[in-house]
């Protein structure tokens, strides 16, 4: 039987036969029957991978028996848009009534009750999750008496109410209130945050994060956003001396986050993630700010000389292996803070009153010429460009990191000079070789069948791979040997500064002034062409699949409270330690 590789966002097959299972399964009565409930979906192919009810594509925030199209989605969102319903915490569900369509507007929610009609045939509809949520809240409650200081109480309190009563209200703000816990020495995230899962990019998955500072990586990421301003003028939307050199594309003043280390000692989600930046409600990160969180655990397990890399030479395979964890943190760094840190939308704040001069509006640095679009009054980012604000905002905040990869004054904060054993000019040769790997590796998470994307950062990093090879002038080149199903890196270390780094700010620009303006034509029309697999392409990605790299496992501490002392367990790093570590979870 294939296994078929993913994160998620592609279906895995278990590389067992159905035999096989039902053999496993046989050690009870319960594991058996629930072997029966799920084993026929689970073994079917297609369904290959997430996206809108198919034949081909299955997914959770759409359940039932009955299909549903993209276009009765958008319906139901209109409604929701006009009845001032968020979507992050809801799912869609589709009935037949006498051959008549109705869609139930499923809310995450610990109360239940009578469904509210909406608008003929939409009804909204609490209660989901509910067994789920009123055990977060039991566990919230139980937090706030050890809670460190009142602010942390305060957005307790308004998580509890969220997920009690559904509450979009209430969630923004319990951000609001997070977003000015500073220097927390126990960090959290939690609610349903992320949309890169939907394929509408609207709806939100559940995910939480508990970690502990670390003092020492802290204290240079705060020096790191100390240096903040001045990185920004570097920028290519910059323009010296208008908006003390930020230029009319950034936010008169940049409100420095709160950016921590820290250790995760336990990650809810459907996968470990190595950074956030949140709160993901831009009126709040404009008027209160925004957080920063680097996961240092997570992102130390890159650190790893068992992995194998089939895309870089023999002869600097070494050098790419010491490297590449280095690159990985600063660049995460660089990504959260000043990648999804920076930025204005331009927008109607109210009927006739605009966060930008109307009457005088700002040169598009890419037409030379005065805006022409903006954020209309109620609309939003993730509204007007659906399903691709997600990879694109992505794209933007790694091309920042990637395009400031060869400032000393950051490499240095880190720790890297051109006099350390690792230089920085290593780090930056480094930085264009992890280009050409995550690139070609990001194909694996391509689905020929549906011709669709899985996660959102893959798609990134194709389409950044893509443009380098088309107008980078020579710094990135792939070497293909079809003979030997091969697939080599190489970059000219001349090229870097001289063809690289242009390259990158033309289409960091591109994405920066597009997401500013509201202008999703144009940005369709060059992102989607540099994401597709065809060619040449879809033959790098058959090698690409036939050498899938090892799956991440990861597996975390439990904590129990014995005579009034919390005590960590920690687990064997292996299967048996996974599977014991979720059996005394107790959940």
């Amino acid at each position: 039987m294939i296994f078929q590789q993913g994160e998620g966002d592609q279906k895995f097959i278990p590389g067992l036969t159905s035999e096989d299972l039902r053999e496993i399964a046989a050690i009870s009565p319960k594991t058996k029957d629930g072997l029966d409930k799920i084993i026929g979906p689970m073994l079917a192919v297609p369904p290959f991978g997430l996206g809108y009810p198919s034949e081909n594509a299955q997914s959770a925030y759409y359940p039932g028996t009955e299909p549903i199209s993209e276009q009765e989605v958008a319906n139901v969102s209109k409604v929701m848009e006009q009845r001032s319903i968020g979507p992050v915490n809801t799912r869609i569900r589709k009935l037949l009534n006498a051959g008549k369509p109705i869609y139930q507007l499923l809310q995450a929610s610990v109360e239940t009750g009578v469904s509210q009609e909406l608008a003929d045939g939409v009804f909204l509809v609490k209660g989901d999750h509910a067994e789920e949520l009123a055990k977060v809240c039991s566990a919230l409650e139980k937090a706030k008496e050890h809670a460190g200081n009142e602010n942390q109480v305060r957005f307790l309190n308004h998580y509890i109410e969220c997920f009690r009563t559904g509450s979009l209200e209430a969630f923004q703000e319990s951000q609001k209130v997070w977003v000015t816990d500073i220097s927390a020495r126990v960090e959290n995230l939690m609610g349903f945050v992320e949309p890169y899962r939907d394929p509408a990019g609207i709806r939100s998955e559940w995910e939480a994060m508990i970690g502990i500072a670390d003092p020492e990586e802290a204290s240079r990421l705060k020096r790191f956003v100390e240096s903040s301003t001045a990185v920004i003028r570097l920028l290519p939307w910059a323009v010296e001396g208008v908006n003390d050199g930020k230029g009319r594309f950034e936010k008169g003043v940049f409100e420095a986050p709160d950016f921590t280390s820290v250790h995760a000692l336990a990650v809810c989600g459907s996968i470990v993630f190595e950074a956030a930046n949140l709160p993901n409600y831009e009126y709040i990160r404009e008027t209160c700010g925004f957080k920063n969180v680097v996961l240092a655990n997570r992102l130390s397990a890159n650190n790893n000389p068992q992995l194998p890399c089939y895309w870089v030479g023999e002869s600097e395979l070494k050098f790419f292996k010491n490297t590449t964890h280095i690159v990985r943190f600063i660049t995460t760094a660089i990504h959260e803070l000043l990648g999804h840190g920076t930025g204005k939308l331009l927008s109607e704040m109210a009927p006739g009153m605009y966060n930008f001069e109307k009457q005088d509006p700002p040169i598009n640095p890419i037409t030379g010429e005065a805006i022409t679009s903006h954020y209309q009054l109620g609309q939003t980012w993730t509204g007007v460009f659906g399903n691709l604000a997600g990879t694109v905002e992505e794209c933007r905040a790694i091309l920042v990191s990637e395009y400031l990869m060869d400032n000393k004054q950051i490499l240095g904060i880190f720790g890297y000079t051109n006099d350390t054993n690792i230089t920085a000019d290593d780090l930056l040769y480094a930085t264009y070789l992890n280009i050409g790997v995550d690139g070609l590796q990001a194909l694996q998470h391509y689905n020929f069948q549906t011709q669709t994307w899985g996660q959102v950062h893959h798609r990134a990093h194709f389409s950044i791979l893509k443009h380098l090879l088309q107008d980078g002038g020579g710094v990135v080149r792939i070497a293909h040997d079809p003979s030997e199903s091969s697939l080599t890196v190489h970059v000219d270390r001349s090229k870097i500064i001289s063809h690289g780094k242009p390259a990158l700010g033309r289409y960091l620009l591109r994405l920066h002034i597009w997401r500013c303006t509201a202008d999703v034509s144009s940005c369709k029309e060059l992102y989607e062409p540099l994401c597709a697999v065809d060619g040449e392409y879809e033959l790098w990605r058959q090698i690409v699949c036939s050498k899938p790299n090892p799956k991440w496992k990861f597996v975390q501490p439990n904590t129990f409270v014995n005579g009034g002392e919390v005590e960590m367990k920690v687990y064997g790093e292996d299967n048996r330690g996974i599977i014991q570590s979720w059996a005394e979870r107790g959940i």
